[in-house]
């Protein structure tokens, strides 16, 4: 139940990440629990879970800098099995903080069946320099493959390279799991501790909303400002989406 829940537009800003969301809601003094039943559809809740998996890697990505991209590989029959393959990509990252004698250090990573039938290998991005050597050693079950993220617009910082890197993974966060192999897993995984900070505000009108969340962001207006009202088909409260340059 909402109480007191004021007419205008929230918004959530991600300072690190350089992005903000919210909608816009009418006001009401409470909101109380329906007794409509809704069908589950569950293409639309799939499709749904990939777009919130696609989302909050992104913000993973940027508000870490993980702009440097690798590639994990099994060497003979490969992998067939999601769990082992989850035991598999956790010993590789202690082993990997160990070689690199650090205490934590952000991560994201997500799973891809092979196309061959080979089996499953990972996609992982990390916002370091990381020696080939090293990253061979702490596998040790194949291959590998990393790589800076490059060929983006003169100018481009860190975090534009980390959303270049997001963009990446995140095909893989749907389509994997378009399979139906991987049900009750999750879409990617990630190192603890380094979720982006997420700072609420509110405005009584769109520009408001924006204002405050531009201070947040050190008074910088946003390069890119999305509305539900120029998007065709929206059936949901009117939503905005905002983007810092990177």
């Amino acid at each position: 139940m909402l109480v007191g829940h004021s007419r205008g537009w929230y918004v959530t800003v991600f300072p690190t990440a350089g992005e903000a969301g919210g909608s816009f809601s009418a006001g009401v003094d409470s909101v109380r629990g329906s007794h409509a039943v809704s069908v589950p559809d569950p293409v639309r809740s799939a499709a749904e879970a990939a777009r919130r998996a696609r989302t909050k890697t992104r913000r993973y990505c940027a508000a870490n800098g993980l702009n440097r991209l690798g590639t994990l590989t099994y060497a003979g029959e490969g992998c067939h099995d999601p769990l082992v393959l989850r035991r598999d990509v956790g010993g590789f990252f202690r082993s990997l903080r160990s070689s690199l004698g650090a205490n934590r250090f952000p991560y994201l990573w997500v799973p891809e069946w092979h196309k061959s039938g080979h089996g499953l290998h990972v996609h992982f991005a990390v916002g370091r320099y990381v020696r080939r050597g090293l990253i061979e050693e702490a596998w040790g079950r194949g291959f590998v493959h990393i790589k800076l993220l490059g060929d983006l617009p003169v100018g481009s910082g860190v975090v534009a390279e980390a959303r270049a890197a997001a963009g990446y993974l995140s095909k893989y966060v749907g389509k994997t799991f378009d399979t139906g192999r991987m049900t009750g897993l999750h879409r990617y995984e990630v190192a603890q501790g380094f979720q982006p900070e997420a700072v609420p505000v509110w405005g009584g009108s769109e520009w408001e909303a924006i204002g405050r969340a531009s201070e947040l962001m050190g008074g910088e207006a946003p390069e890119t400002i999305w509305r539900s009202s120029e998007a065709e088909g929206w059936s949901g409260p009117p939503a905005l989406w905002l983007q810092w340059r990177g």
